[in-house]
């Protein structure tokens, strides 16, 4: 029987729902993806939409549940897609930096054990509001993206970017999703900036908390799948917020702020801008373009850091 588009997604939704509540898992069913252009649900390995006939970008590594394919250590991690790649390669690069300088210095935190003495992150471009405000030093809400205070810091960062980095890449496409992880985390630090100005921070946990709330957006023009997707969402926002609440009496102070930026300025953006690759020259171009101005903005902080850098040595 040959079902037009709609009525096959239809049907494809009402067989997941009746599976979902069969089965009643815990975890999203990472064995298929939404189609950008009808939004039905289709095989994760399929390179043409069935239901459309539309052609898809290349898969996005995000890994099925039980299967080894695009995954490592034995299916714990998945192997992040292009652009979430590059900024896990940069973060490490920074970890590395920071670390040989802490050690080469004989400032706090030069013992060992992996944590970054803060004169090192503020030499490296953390946001600090005096240096922000009076020395007009912006390119620090950049950079404050990609410097981590410690293992155990860049090690959970890099977790969840591992897991929502693909995730997000795979469904707005790799020049959105560049604009996308730049924006919430500028916007993160602005925030913190306003409501410390006096505070130092640094790490990518405003971006990564931008990210989930790009997901909390766009799951919203998805019905009931949407719905159940979305209060899982909701479950690590709300545990995210209260770890950051709790986290300076233990030893962790957290930058709330920051996540608050990134999930406000996410949940805006995943809710307005069109999910799946660009549908006409037009929009494929000021992608483009919106993303080569991001890469130039990140590697000119990174330049203006090293400018700084060499001037104060």
């Amino acid at each position: 029987m040959n079902l037009t588009p709609r009525l096959r997604f239809k049907w494809e939704k009402l067989k997941a729902s009746l599976r979902s509540a069969a089965e009643k898992e815990e975890n999203y069913d990472t064995s298929h993806r939404m189609c950008p252009h009808c939004r039905g649900l289709i095989s994760r390995d399929a390179s043409v939409c069935p239901l459309c006939d539309t052609p898809l970008g290349p898969r996005r590594a995000r890994g099925e549940t039980g299967a080894p394919a695009g995954r490592v250590m034995g299916g714990v991690i998945p192997i992040p897609s292009t652009a979430t790649s590059v900024i896990v390669v940069a973060n490490i690069a920074l970890y590395g930096v920071s670390w040989y300088l802490t050690q080469q210095s004989a400032m706090p935190g030069s013992e060992g054990g992996g944590d970054i003495s803060n004169a090192v992150l503020v030499r490296l471009g953390a946001k600090f509001g005096p240096y922000i405000i009076y020395g007009h030093q912006w390119w620090r809400f950049v950079t404050a993206i990609f410097l981590h205070g410690g293992l155990v810091h860049i090690g959970m960062n890099l977790w969840c970017l591992f897991d929502l980095g693909p995730e997000v890449e795979s469904l707005f496409s790799t020049p959105k999703f560049i604009v996308l992880y730049l924006f919430t985390g500028v916007f993160g630090f602005i925030l913190s900036l306003f409501w410390s100005p006096g505070g130092l921070s640094i790490g990518a946990s405003g971006s990564i908390v931008g990210l989930i709330g790009v997901l909390v957006g766009a799951s919203y023009h998805h019905g009931t799948l949407g719905k159940d997707y979305r209060s899982r969402l909701w479950f690590w926002v709300f545990y995210i917020l209260v770890f950051g609440f709790f986290g300076r009496f233990i030893g962790f102070p957290v930058d709330n702020a920051a996540h608050i930026g990134g999930l406000v300025s996410g949940l805006a953006l995943g809710f307005f801008i069109p999910e799946g690759e660009p549908q006409t020259r037009v929009e494929e171009t000021l992608w483009s373009v919106l993303a080569l101005v991001s890469v130039l903005v990140i590697a000119g902080s990174f330049a203006m850091m090293a400018l700084q850098l060499n001037i104060n040595h």
